[in-house]
C-alpha cells in the first residue's frame, strides 16, 4: 500500500496500480448511471445498527456528492437526522464493479432551488411538487472511497 496526495492505493493482482483520473471517472460514470437504477444506502438505526436499502439517487456529482429525493417522515430522513454517518454503494456483477462511499448525510427542507433541482417528474405520484413540504433531499458527501472497477481496488479520500 502507499500514498500519493492523500490517497491510499492498494497492491493487488501482481503489482502495484496507480489510482488516475480515469478509474475516478469510471467510478463516477458508473454511480451516475445509477439515476435511471438504484444504488444502496446504509444508515443507522434508532438501536445502534446499519440498515441498508435500495434507493435511486436523484444526482451524482461524480464520487463526491450524491443526492436524493425522499420524504421528510421517511426512515431515511428520521434516521439521517439523528445520525448523520452513512455509506452508499454502487454495484454491478457485468461489468465487474464495485462503488462503495462512506460519509455523512444531511437533511435538506428549506432550499428550493436543490429542491427542484432533485425534482423528478416520477416522484408526482407521492408528493405534489418539490414544494411540497414533505419532499425533501438527502445529500450525501463522501469523506473516503473504496472502489474495485475493471479488476483494480483502490481505496482513498476526494
Amino acid at each position: 500500500m502507499f500514498s500519493r496526495s492523500g490517497i491510499v492505493i492498494e497492491v493487488y493482482y501482481g503489482g502495484p496500480i496507480k489510482l488516475n483520473d480515469e478509474l475516478i471517472a469510471k467510478a463516477a460514470e458508473f454511480a451516475s448511471a445509477a439515476i435511471t437504477g438504484c444504488c444502496v444506502l446504509a444508515l443507522i438505526d434508532g438501536d445502534g445498527y446499519p440498515t441498508a436499502a435500495s434507493i435511486t439517487p436523484s444526482k451524482t456529482e461524480g464520487v463526491e456528492y450524491i443526492y436524493f429525493g425522499n420524504n421528510i417522515e421517511s426512515n431515511w430522513a428520521k434516521r439521517a437526522r439523528k445520525c448523520g454517518r452513512a455509506s452508499v454503494c454502487f454495484n454491478s456483477v457485468r461489468p465487474e464493479c464495485n462503488v462503495t462511499l462512506v460519509g455523512d448525510i444531511d437533511v435538506i427542507t428549506d432550499d428550493p432551488a436543490i429542491k427542484k433541482e432533485m425534482w423528478r417528474e416520477w416522484m408526482e405520484v407521492y408528493y405534489s411538487g418539490p414544494e411540497d413540504p414533505k419532499f425533501c433531499v438527502l445529500r450525501f458527501k463522501t469523506r473516503r472511497y473504496s472502489l474495485y472497477i475493471d479488476g483494480r481496488q483502490a481505496r482513498g479520500t476526494p
